[in-house]
């Protein structure tokens, strides 16, 4: 399984949260600046929020010659922990239900997948590609 970790302020790139919104818009600004930073490292954004009845992916994208699922995580300090830890084997089996529903829906079976997770812990975004494998 391949690691990498990368490093950037989130400042370095458009964000809203915060100001009393509620965790919902929260999320979903912090998924759009995820997202804008996956695009300045290659990523090709296909979908924001994928809802499906087993749950929600929070980005799908292409990288090299993957079909990318991507997991974001805030957390404004590390008091809460490191928004890598908050990737439960519940919330994998989730993800990869959800990941296995887009593709037969989009007809995109024979096309290699990765999962990745974005963790954005105060102003620093991490991107872990390979964070985890199918599980079901």
């Amino acid at each position: 399984m391949l690691w990498r970790r990368q490093k950037v302020k989130a400042s370095n790139v458009e964000c809203c949260g915060g100001n009393g919104l509620n965790k919902r818009t929260v999320g979903n600004d912090y998924e759009k600046t995820a997202g804008k930073y996956l695009e300045t490292q290659g990523y090709e954004i296909l979908d924001y929020n994928f809802y499906t009845r087993a749950g929600e992916i929070d980005l799908v994208a292409r990288h090299d010659d993957y079909l990318v699922f991507v997991e974001v995580k805030y957390r404004k300090d590390a008091s809460a922990g490191h928004p890598f830890e908050a990737i439960s084997m519940q919330k994998q089996k989730h993800i990869s239900k959800c990941a296995l529903y887009y593709m037969k829906k989009k007809g995109l079976l024979d096309m290699p997948v990765r999962f990745d997770v974005v963790g954005i812990l105060g102003d620093e975004i991490q991107v872990l590609q390979n964070a985890f494998e199918f599980v079901m």
